[in-house]
């Protein structure tokens, strides 16, 4: 009895030291490491079906953990959704700065996207089916390219709310019409050369939309023999 009861007895230390209360530090990396998985799973569950047709079952089976932490980090769905829009936020800040050049800064924004297209594909859900539509009730905030307008980097006549549109149009189309960019460029949207030449596209597109004389006229001696020769 005495002997048979020795592993038994083994057995259960041993699992009542893997049962044993994580640490404060421990839990604050299993959080964050759980807030980490459930964003990068909404954001595949969201890109490929949309706000209404994602389930939190799936992004809680696809992100490996218990769908209850979606309420309780999250506080739900809409609020998963909302954290995927703070974090690109959060990216888009440490990019988009107001130093760099706009031609440039429009490449910035393709190179983003190409390294995340599942954002994009996500708010071409939104456009198409109207599903979770809610837009802040402000409007979007034009402040920096009215500042580069006067800066000369935009002509006169154009307005930043074009230039806002158009610029976000350039830099999601190989993600949302890739069957079309094979069918101009005769590439794939996701080769390499194609990437190479239309960023290089871009940032010429951009740089056009200058007031003659601007900044943004001048960035490129390949183009400008103006601006060398001065």
């Amino acid at each position: 009895m005495t002997d048979a009861g020795k592993p038994q007895a083994t057995d259960q230390k041993r699992r009542g030291a893997r049962r044993r209360a994580p640490r404060e530090g421990e839990r604050k990396l299993d959080a964050e490491r759980s807030k980490r998985l459930l964003l990068d799973a909404a954001l595949d569950e969201f890109a490929a079906k949309g706000y209404a047709g994602a389930r939190v079952q799936d992004i809680a089976d696809r992100a490996g953990v218990n769908k209850q932490l979606i309420s309780y980090y999250f506080g739900g769905k809409a609020g998963l959704y909302a954290a995927i829009g703070q974090a690109w936020r959060e990216r888009e800040a440490e990019f988009a700065t107001p130093d760099v050049p706009l031609p440039d800064l429009a490449v910035r924004y393709l190179e983003r996207t190409f390294e995340e297209p599942r954002a994009t594909r996500i708010n071409s859900w939104i456009g198409l089916s109207g599903d979770y539509a809610d837009m802040p009730d402000e409007r979007e905030d034009l402040s920096d390219l009215e500042r580069r307008k006067a800066a000369g980097e935009l002509a006169d006549d154009l307005e930043p709310e074009a230039v806002m549109l158009f610029m976000m149009a350039a830099v999601s189309v190989p993600t949302t019409l890739p069957h079309i960019v094979r069918y101009v460029y005769g590439l794939d949207a996701e080769s390499p050369e194609f990437r190479a030449r239309y960023a290089e596209q871009l940032r010429r597109l951009v740089r056009h939309l200058a007031a003659p004389g601007g900044p943004s006229a001048k960035t490129d001696p390949a183009t400008d023999t103006d601006a060398d020769a001065g």
